[in-house]
């Protein structure tokens, strides 16, 4: 069978969805994890199709503090999971290979809507998974958060010798196998503008679309806000960010950024709450400047709620991503009416392109410590641009992205 089953024409509640992810998901007594956020994407998915097949890597290893079981979202028989191999490898691709030729043959077969994320170069399923919906006849959507193989081409540059040379050869894999895939699907949905900005030429047709978890409840409330504004008159920068210690996230400009600002004067308390592998690096660099009791990195908060309680408290979220990428942490940091100060690029500017709320610069510390110094001294100004951000995030929530994404699919696929 080559083509889909269902009901096409009106994507009713018999149509089924396949959605093949680079997500890793771990096995802990007999039950699959899944990060958080990725679990409530299922839910929000399943609104809108009568049943889905979830294809991930499964990877090794305890299930991170922010996974849950997949088995207690409760969807029963809607959902189907597929365990993939990394096959991170050349050797671990070839061999998987064949395997995977075959079930995901027989998955495109079986399913009205498909939909694939692109995910590097060797492994990428997502992206192999497209050409061969596209060599069969049938239409698809990608989608992808972030310009993978510039971020991969970006990362290659921080090693040295010949993984230097492996990760830049396997960056240009991944160029060409992300355009072959998005120039043959349908659709494509590109979350973010620096995505956007990337692969829309690629696409028969490209949208700008969003990938948010928060709930229509979790935006601000109006005298919750009123009280942040007026709280921001006075006393010490409140400052945060939420996310991997990573050098895409620019690890070490945020903190030498805010070694600028302290230099010139500025009151602040800073907190980033992740981790990551620069993790014990960054708080080595804290102490050696003796800001201890200015900047910490308490760790991960795998409880939602607190961590937009932490969003809400902030005067502004400070970032200095280095690569292009979507990260959610800017539209929770809307929603929660924390103004973004950051380094520019086409996502966040497009994220506060109605109301401004926020500040962008180039990559350099210097001016980005320029602007806290700025707001430290014209409290007005940051009150107003706490307002403007709750503005920008006040229709931001994951059940309207998630309708729209499912409306383009049905429409075109």
């Amino acid at each position: 069978m080559t083509g889909p089953v269902g009901d096409r024409q009106t994507g009713a509640p018999s149509a089924s969805l396949l959605l093949v992810l680079p997500l890793s998901v771990h096995s802990k007594d007999g039950r699959i994890y899944i990060e958080g956020q990725a679990g409530n994407g299922l839910g929000q998915w399943l609104r809108h199709f009568a049943r889905m097949t979830l294809a991930v890597k499964l990877v090794p290893g305890e299930p991170p503090a922010d996974s849950m079981p997949i088995d207690a979202l409760e969807l029963g028989d809607r959902l189907d999971v597929v365990l993939m191999p990394p096959a991170w490898t050349p050797l671990a691709h070839m061999r998987a290979w064949p395997e995977m030729r075959r079930r995901l043959d027989a998955l495109i077969d079986s399913h009205d809507y498909l939909q694939f994320a692109l995910g590097g170069a060797w492994g990428d399923w997502g992206a192999i998974g497209a050409l061969m919906a596209a060599r069969r006849g049938r239409k698809a959507s990608v989608w992808t958060d972030r310009v993978e193989s510039e971020v991969m081409r970006i990362d290659s540059r921080r090693a040295r010798g010949l993984s230097r040379a492996v990760r830049w050869v396997n960056s240009r894999l991944a160029w060409v196998l992300e355009r072959r895939a998005i120039s043959r699907s349908t659709l494509g949905l590109f979350h973010g503008n620096d995505t956007f900005e990337a692969y829309s030429p690629l696409s028969a047709h490209p949208y700008l679309v969003h990938d948010i978890h928060v709930k229509p409840g979790d935006r601000i409330a109006d005298d919750r806000l009123a009280a942040k504004q007026a709280g921001a008159t006075s006393g010490p920068l409140e400052i945060v960010y939420a996310g991997r210690l990573h050098p895409d996230k620019g690890v070490m400009d945020w903190i030498e950024t805010l070694r600028i600002a302290a230099h010139d004067g500025v009151d602040f308390r800073a907190r980033w709450f992740g981790s990551g592998p620069q993790l014990d690096a960054a708080r080595a660099r804290v102490i050696e400047l003796g800001l201890r009791d200015w900047i910490d990195f308490p760790g991960p908060i795998t409880d939602r709620n607190m961590l937009l309680e932490a969003l809400r408290t902030a005067h502004l979220m400070l970032f200095c991503h280095l690569t292009p990428e979507s990260p959610r942490c800017l539209i929770e940091a809307l929603v929660s009416g924390t103004p973004i100060v950051g380094y520019g690029s086409a996502y966040p500017r497009d994220l506060i392109a109605e109301y401004g709320g926020g500040v962008l610069t180039p990559m350099q510390p210097g001016l980005l410590a320029a602007e806290l110094v700025r707001l430290s001294g014209d409290r007005t100004a940051l009150a107003d641009l706490i307002g403007k951000a709750a503005r920008d995030g006040r229709d931001m929530n994951d059940e309207a992205v998630f309708a729209h994404r499912s409306a383009l699919m049905k429409a075109y696929c």
